[in-house]
């Protein structure tokens, strides 16, 4: 990876090993000020995983049975990151074990013998204040029957990471990294004897940097509804550990969180779980519920859009529509082509999806995965509402970023007597084809009941012009597109009524029906999930919708009704299965 670090990140690297062996003269820690106490919960199952020597990071999967983590041959630069992160303690802390918890204390004691002078990737002051969250947060398990000796060296490799921390958290990005950064510095200064005097600039830089991360509607550029909960998590987390330091919360950190959290609100499906956009996974399970008990901050429902997305939900189902452009800026090398794009949920089943980040999977799935045919929405002749540029290294990783988005995307929700509805369109397709793409979607009072419609049409004289050529090289045959809904993995679709409908059958005995007005052909086609924590991704199918566009104005209509509850009408309270095949 270093031979793709531009000359400004090769000084950066520089400057932060100078800073990391620097930081060890003089940084001294021998106690926490108090027994810290564990905020972050790990995975049973991926614990498990890391004892049998099965370690799954960034979709490689390394099987090194009795072997350290830091020996093993990572593979690539986001492998590296995430384990250099620790946050592999978390998994490791939820067993619960005696074996488990010697694995925490030698594979933390390892890196410090390996790295802990300043050497090797995990010094970057984003990764280091993530992995010092982690060391103090489990502590108490790293140091449980720990010879004085190795007691001094936690304690002095942590004074040390604080003190780099001090001198080098500018240096990290813009977001998320910077806020790991800021609170990993928060959390040693307050936890360290001796590292108090570092606690008040970095909670003003962490209250300067939310000011200006944070947007007014609480919401981010990348917007990744799971970045943004890791943001919130981080900033709720230095929350508390203010209050319980009876130090005082600065104005500016408070008001993000008050921004954010009713934005996390509108995220979430009727499962509990995030909407799967623009990079983001659904989350680990319950920890959206944590992050806003954690947060202690009382908000309303937001109304209207949410970081660009809207919201219906309606009984038991909820619908979460990405309403707005895709962000084109330095922030946006995982943003999709996903603008109109909807998910679907059913009390704790997902039923419409999109297909999700291909990142941990290769740079052929992940380019997949941003392209709009894999998203719940309708696309022209397989090409995406916007496209990939060309690529550019930074961090040691290829980035690359959407180019041609629309830049003119309109949408509003209004409560009617029949329930929520919702009505946005976007410019994606005009400079290419002339066409503007409008949808409306409306949910019944009951939520069992998705009607919508997608309308393709030409709005000035100079679209009309740009459809006729378009349409001239096809012959006059139709500019083809295609409306697809990706399906959940669990759900068993079947085409029906001699192919004129797809009954839905959810894990939880519920029956939903796919039905149009007969202009497109309907089509049960293969797709993919992808998911995170897996080494593949999963099979699945989607509905497929395809037509042409003759006029200055096509329309095509379709619906999602529920036929059938289930059994017995008792609720579904079993979560969704977790594998890691």
């Amino acid at each position: 990876m270093a031979d793709h670090l531009s000359l400004q990140e090769r000084s950066t690297l520089t400057v932060n090993r100078i800073h990391a062996r620097l930081a060890g003269f003089g940084a001294k820690a021998v106690a926490f000020t108090s027994s810290p106490e564990p905020r972050t919960i790990g995975s049973v199952s991926r614990g498990r995983q890391l004892l049998a020597g099965n370690f799954l990071f960034a979709g490689n999967l390394i099987e090194a049975p009795d072997t350290s983590i830091w020996k093993i041959d990572m593979p690539t630069g986001r492998f590296a990151m995430e384990v250099h992160g620790c946050a592999w303690l978390d998994d490791l802390a939820a067993l619960g074990r005696p074996d488990a918890r010697a694995k925490a204390q030698h594979w933390v004691m390892d890196w410090i013998t390996l790295y802990g002078a300043g050497k090797g990737k995990g010094w970057s002051p984003d990764l280091t204040g993530r992995r010092i969250i982690r060391w103090i947060n489990h502590a108490l398990v790293i140091l449980r029957g720990a010879e004085p000796a190795t007691s001094h060296k936690f304690y002095a490799a942590l004074a040390r990471q604080t003190v780099f921390l001090s001198r080098r958290w500018r240096a990290a990005g813009s977001g998320l990294p910077r806020t790991e950064a800021l609170a990993g510095l928060v959390y040693a200064g307050l936890a360290l004897e001796g590292m108090e005097d570092l606690v008040g600039p970095a909670v003003d830089a962490l209250a300067r940097h939310c000011d200006s991360h944070v947007d007014a509607s609480g919401g981010i550029a990348s917007r990744n509804p799971e970045e943004l909960l890791e943001v919130f998590n981080l900033l709720a987390w230095v929350k508390v550990a203010l209050v319980d330091a009876d130090l005082p919360v600065p104005r500016g950190l408070m008001d993000a969180l008050e921004r954010i959290a009713p934005t996390l609100r509108a995220l979430r499906h009727s499962d509990g779980e995030l909407a799967r956009f623009h990079g983001g996974g659904r989350g680990v399970e319950g920890r959206l519920d944590r992050a806003l008990a954690n947060a202690r901050v009382k908000t309303t429902a937001r109304t209207g859009l949410a970081m660009g997305y809207a919201r219906l939900s309606a009984g038991r189902t909820s619908v979460v529509i990405d309403a707005d452009a895709p962000d084109t800026g330095l922030t946006g090398f995982a943003a999709h082509a996903s603008t109109m794009a909807i998910e679907l949920t059913s009390g704790r089943r997902p039923l419409v999806v999109n297909c999700g980040s291909g990142r941990d999977f290769g740079r052929d799935w992940r380019r997949a995965g941003r392209a709009t045919p894999s998203h719940s929405t309708l696309g022209i002749s397989g090409l995406s509402s916007a496209q990939l540029g060309s690529g550019t290294w930074r961090g040691g990783i290829y980035r690359e970023y959407l180019v041609n988005a629309p830049d003119d995307v309109r949408a509003q929700i209004t409560r009617t007597t029949e329930g929520m509805q919702f009505e946005g369109g976007h410019n994606g397709y005009v400079s290419s084809y002339g066409l503007t793409h409008a949808r409306m979607l409306d949910l019944s009072f009951d939520g069992r009941a998705l009607v919508g419609e997608d309308l393709l049409a030409t709005i000035s004289h100079k679209d009309r012009r740009q459809f006729n050529a378009a349409l001239d090289d096809t012959a006059l045959t139709g500019v083809p597109f295609d409306l697809r809904f990706h399906l959940h993995p669990d759900v068993e679709p079947t085409l029906d009524m001699g192919g004129a409908a797809v009954s839905m059958t959810l894990r939880s005995g519920e029956v939903w029906v796919f039905r149009h007005d007969g202009v497109g052909e309907l089509a049960l086609q293969p797709s993919v999930y992808l998911e995170k924590g897996r080494i593949r991704p999963r099979s699945t199918k989607q509905i497929v919708l395809s037509a042409r566009a003759m006029d200055y104005a096509t329309r095509i209509r379709w619906s999602f009704a529920k036929a059938q509850d289930s059994e017995g009408a008792i609720r579904d309270l079993a979560p969704a299965t977790a594998e890691t095949d």
